[in-house]
């Protein structure tokens, strides 16, 4: 019987959404219910898992020796060294535990997971790189999160397959770049956004094949222009030496001034490459997906999914998933030649299990932590096939019968993923904060996990206004500074590859500390949302979803619209 479109009433904002035909036929698919919370709140629950960039000074528990660490050392979860915690000198199957069907399933997982070591870092196959996570196969790299393949980048997140650039976000294939936001193949190419295959440019936004261009938006195959005037090669590097953004005072007004041109640009609805049949924003490679974001390379049948890459297909609910993966629904950090992957957190190489967090190699597992290469396992407890089939399924029941109720009065049943309160991470250090930024009493009113900040820090040595205006006027000493953020007013430290970096393309000390330098790029993204609206375009009666929200003073035009003005 063919399944109708239905509107429900969203458990925890107790607002109205709707689930489509296709959305039912997915959850048949993989034998689950529908969801009792909107796509929304799924996608904050979610959040709180994913602590990507806020680290902490913790021990680990098996040498004693000091470590970075996700998990704050207030909070009651086990670290090891990641190098130990990959090792064979423990076993995860030594913490099993029986189920008790007398207790909600997620107050025991809850338990499990504060006895099961947890690695410091959820990094993977890097060398020489301090204080990342999240990430894979980097070298030579500082303060990266949420990125796959680099070499020498600094302070960094969703920056994929670069090389020897600092300060990104939301790039790819990028190398001696700084400052750019949502840039793809762009070569010494500074303070951009939106730029692809742009060389020795600054302060671009929406502009491809671009060469030795200054302050321009909206431009193709271009050379030698500043403020989208042509000028030739002598008149522009006169005009570029002129400008002299290394001096500070001279970046700040020209940055003001870039602001304000690039409201007149002209932005087209979506930003989506090569796809078919899809909806949401910075799509390359796509087909038949919907309200998805930030995601490229072979994504095919899907929904709901932010930054996800890589060959994912008929998989819902996701965040940081992909690499040849299908069948993943409501998933963080989760896929890498993966199928059937449910409701689980960091978990790669995985097939058939659910409930899952921090599991490796594994196949058929049920609500289990830190486990590698293990089959038919219930609560890190080894089973035969025939048990665990059985074990499960009195489990799923147990699971509708006594559901979890959490502060709030949300109930979880089968079907739900982990509860936020049972998150090992503070909501205000997760990427929930990021999305939904809620203040400390919101936090615990709503029942999130709220993590006192660390209280110790540098000690501040120097303003911002102890710094020279020009690059050229820095000395090497100011790699002893503490600088304080004009911003948050916390202390910060310019390192040596960053100093040598500024000094070869003659740009800027920054005034602000990292955190706020990447809450500024990340204020520049749109969020993962849509709108109905219509083309700005005088005369067109196109409409569309987009996420820009309809207050925004930009011109967003249709795609058709959009082409004819701009290519």
């Amino acid at each position: 019987m063919e399944q109708k479109l239905e509107k429900r009433i969203c458990q925890n904002c107790r607002l109205q959404f709707t689930i489509e035909p296709d959305d039912f036929s997915f959850y048949e698919k993989i034998k689950v219910p529908a969801p009792t919370f909107c796509p929304e709140c799924r996608m904050q629950r979610r959040f709180t898992f994913r602590n990507e960039r806020v680290l902490h000074r913790n021990k680990c528990a098996k040498t004693g020796k000091s470590v970075i660490s996700c998990f704050s050392s207030e909070s009651p979860f086990i670290i090891y060294d990641r190098d130990i915690w990959w090792s064979d000198k423990w076993d995860p199957t030594e913490y099993g535990m029986d189920y008790d069907f007398s207790r909600p399933f997620f107050k025991q997982f809850r338990e499990l997971l504060e006895k099961v070591p947890q690695p410091n870092l959820f990094i993977g196959k890097c060398t020489d790189t301090l204080y990342g996570n999240h990430i894979g196969e980097f070298k030579n790299s500082y303060l990266v999160s949420a990125s796959w393949l680099g070499e020498n980048i600094n302070y960094a997140s969703r920056c994929n397959e670069s090389k020897d650039s600092m300060d990104m976000f939301t790039t790819v294939n990028c190398e001696f770049c700084y400052d750019d936001v949502s840039c793809v193949k762009c070569y010494e190419t500074f303070y951009s956004q939106n730029a692809v295959s742009c060389v020795s440019s600054y302060f671009l936004y929406d502009c491809k094949n671009c060469t030795n261009c200054f302050g321009c938006t909206n431009l193709r195959n271009k050379s030698y222009c500043i403020w989208n005037e042509q000028l030739t090669k002598e008149e522009y590097f006169k005009k570029l030496s002129e400008l002299n953004i290394g001096n500070y005072n001279n970046f700040k007004k020209i940055k003001e001034e870039f602001n304000k041109f690039k409201l007149s640009a002209l932005r087209r609805f979506s930003n989506i490459v090569n796809s078919s049949n899809v909806s949401g924003d910075d799509i390359t490679n796509a087909s038949n997906s919907h309200d998805c974001f930030y995601v490229a390379n072979n994504i095919k049948d899907c929904r709901f999914l932010i930054n996800a890459i890589d060959r994912l297909n008929d998989s819902y609910d996701g965040y940081g998933v992909g690499a040849n993966t299908q069948l993943l629904y409501e998933g963080i950090d989760s896929g890498v030649n993966g199928s059937m992957q449910l409701f689980t957190a960091t978990s790669w190489e995985c097939l058939n299990t659910e409930y899952s967090y921090n599991c490796h190699g594994c196949n058929n597992l049920f609500a289990c932590v830190g486990l590698r290469e293990n089959s038919y396992c219930i609560f890190n407890k080894q089973y035969s096939k025939g048990e665990y089939i059985e074990l499960k399924k009195k489990i799923i029941e147990h699971m509708n019968n006594i559901p979890y109720t959490d502060k709030k009065g949300n109930v979880y049943k089968y079907g739900e993923f982990f509860p936020a309160e049972i998150s090992p991470f503070g909501y205000n250090e997760t990427v929930a904060e990021d999305y939904f930024p809620l203040s400390e009493d919101d936090i615990k009113s709503n029942g999130y996990n709220f993590l006192n900040p660390d209280k110790s820090g540098y000690t501040i040595t120097h303003t911002s206004k102890d710094i020279p205006d020009d690059i050229k006027d820095i000395k090497e000493t100011i790699l002893d500074y503490i600088i304080e953020c004009e911003s948050c007013n916390k202390g910060y430290k310019i390192i040596q590859s960053e100093y040598e970096f500024l000094k070869r393309f003659n740009l800027p000390i920054p005034r602000k500390c990292f955190e706020c330098r990447h809450k500024d790029r990340f204020n520049q993204v749109n969020p993962p949302k849509l709108w109905h609206r219509s083309c700005m375009k005088e005369g067109c009666t196109n409409t569309f979803e987009t996420s820009y929200v309809p207050e925004r003073p930009e011109i967003i035009y249709c795609e058709k619209c959009y082409q004819n003005e701009v290519y």
